[in-house]
């Protein structure tokens, strides 16, 4: 059912948001964390189609109340997640995913942060929480752009990395804040990388 979902938004999502996915070799086999920022509602979609392999995502519970919208997400690989209260049955969804050997794409700032030059906002510890307990590399993400009708994007992957200095670890507030700047870290420098790439084309 993925796949035909994702044949039938291809053609559509591809022209009315035309997108070069740049790095997508770096995508490892098996389980990983595909980490990216978040600038609009339609980063998982793109990413959903773009990309072959099904990938879960988590997802904010209000984008199900459109029953359609909501129908398309659950097929494309979306967890719902009540953002409001520690949602134990979204994180064992996502363990399970991790321990199934698939991938799982989070948005660790938790919403959606669209500033002129694309600065990460806050992370949360979701990425690095999952990315320790599940034992699986970090693959960070930059969109360049917001998504808009008929703009061209592009979206980079980074080298995965891994937290392995904190396996076995009880995951207290200090060590997944420390875990979380090197996942920052991480994607700041994929940012910049990016950012660098696109000032040598002009």
């Amino acid at each position: 059912m993925f796949h035909f979902v994702q044949i039938l938004l291809a053609l559509p999502v591809r022209f009315l948001f035309p997108t070069k996915i740049i790095g997508k070799e770096n995508i490892p086999n098996g389980a990983c964390i595909l980490s990216s920022n978040h600038t609009s509602n339609m980063d998982a979609v793109i990413l959903a189609v773009k990309t072959w392999e099904k990938k879960y995502y988590l997802a904010k519970k209000e984008l199900f109340q459109n029953k359609v919208f909501g129908f398309f997400l659950t097929k494309l690989g979306a967890i719902k997640i009540d953002r409001q209260s520690n949602d134990l049955t979204a994180i064992k969804n996502c363990l399970k995913v991790l321990k199934d050997n698939k991938k799982l794409v989070i948005f660790p700032e938790g919403t959606r942060v669209h500033n002129e030059n694309m600065e990460l906002g806050e992370v949360k510890h979701g990425v690095a929480m999952f990315a320790v307990k599940a034992k699986v590399p970090i693959v960070p993400i930059f969109i360049m752009k917001k998504p808009k009708l008929f703009r061209r994007n592009r979206i980079f992957v980074g080298k995965p990395f891994t937290l392995e200095e904190f396996y076995g670890k009880r995951l207290d507030s200090t060590l997944l804040d420390e875990a979380g700047e090197i996942v920052k870290t991480k994607m700041n420098e994929l940012r910049e990388y990016a950012l660098n790439s696109l000032t040598k084309k002009k």
